[in-house]
Order: C-alpha cells, then sequence, then structure tokens
C-alpha cells in the first residue's frame, strides 16, 4: 500500500464501518475493482484506489450536511481531512454526480468547488461503483443501475437520476472495458 491508500482505508472505515456496516463493505468492493483494473491507471492506481474506498464517506451520519453525499464527502476531505485535491475532486464527481447534483438544485455548487478530474479517473471510478453491489461483491452495471432504481423507486430522485445517467454509466464502463482490452492485448 501507498501512504495514499494507508491513510485513506482507516479514515473510510472509521466513517463507515460501524454506522454504515454495508455500505463500507461496498466500499471496499470498489476499492477491489479499482486493484482489478489498476493497469490502465498506470501512476495513478493508488490515487483511483484510494478516491473508490473513500467515494461514500458522505452517507456517514457524522458528515451529512446536504444530504448529498459525494458533495458532504468532499467538503469533509477537503475542509477537514486536508486530503489530496484529486481524490476529494475524484470523490465530489463520482458516477456521475454532476446529474444528481442537478436534480437537487446543487450543481452549481458541486462544479464551482471541485473540478473534474481527468475524464479517464471519472470513468474509471464510475466503473468500480457500478460494477459492485451494496454488499461489495462484483456485479455488472445494468444490473446495480436496477438495484439502484428498484432500492429507490423508480419515481424518487435517485431513481429517476440513476436511469437519467444509466447511458453515461455504460459508456463509462464500456469505455474502461476498452482500455483494459487494449493493455490486455499489448505485447510484453
Amino acid at each position: 500500500m501507498s501512504e495514499l491508500t494507508e491513510w485513506a482505508y482507516p479514515l473510510a472505515e472509521t466513517l463507515l464501518s460501524e454506522p454504515l456496516p454495508r455500505r463500507w463493505q461496498h466500499s471496499l468492493g470498489v476499492a477491489e475493482r479499482a486493484r482489478t483494473i489498476a493497469l490502465v491507471l498506470g501512476e495513478d492506481a493508488e490515487l483511483l484506489e484510494a478516491s473508490a474506498v473513500l467515494h461514500d464517506i458522505g452517507y456517514s451520519p457524522d458528515l451529512a450536511k446536504t444530504g448529498f453525499h459525494p458533495l458532504d464527502g468532499a467538503r469533509y476531505l477537503r475542509d477537514v481531512a486536508n486530503a489530496d485535491k484529486r481524490v476529494v475532486n475524484l470523490v465530489a464527481h463520482h458516477s456521475c454526480a454532476w446529474m444528481e447534483a442537478e436534480a437537487r438544485g446543487l450543481r452549481e455548487e458541486l462544479e464551482g468547488e471541485f473540478p473534474r478530474e481527468h475524464a479517464h479517473l471519472n470513468d474509471a471510478l464510475c466503473y468500480c461503483d457500478m460494477n459492485t453491489t451494496p454488499d461489495g461483491v462484483p456485479t455488472n452495471p445494468v444490473d446495480r443501475v436496477n438495484e439502484i432504481a428498484g432500492r429507490y423507486g423508480p419515481e424518487s430522485l435517485i431513481g429517476t437520476f440513476i436511469r437519467r445517467a444509466e447511458p453515461e454509466i455504460l459508456a463509462s464502463t464500456a469505455r474502461v472495458l476498452e482500455r483494459l482490452s487494449l493493455v490486455q492485448r499489448q505485447p510484453m
């Protein structure tokens, strides 16, 4: 583990494991997915893994201020944890967060405070999140979107957002799989 991941795991565990054990399991699973695609990220692999384990800390009851977990988590990482700004930005924008922010009337706040990281990193974090069940088990993005819509209800803000985001989620996943395929085809 690098310094960044050695710092990220205990922080995420402290914020999630007791109040939200299932969310903690999901976060561990997302970080595990990040390790499986490290080949396509090169020197950004540790950055992705740290962001993956921290991506849902905004659900922690101690951090939830706006009720929009990407923003709450990113603000905590920036203002309290003094985290690497790239980790903060990835947490803020994970899994098409801008679409949910827009539905909540928070898009200007999100984008005004946190710039987006490179598209390949946003794709990678979305891939990891949307290929992991709430219990941390591997899945696929179609089943994950269906699970989210079913859990929250199709007419809820989250249900509506996730269906709106589905094409971009699937496109992000496809781009990551294409990059993986290219790396795996290259001769050693």
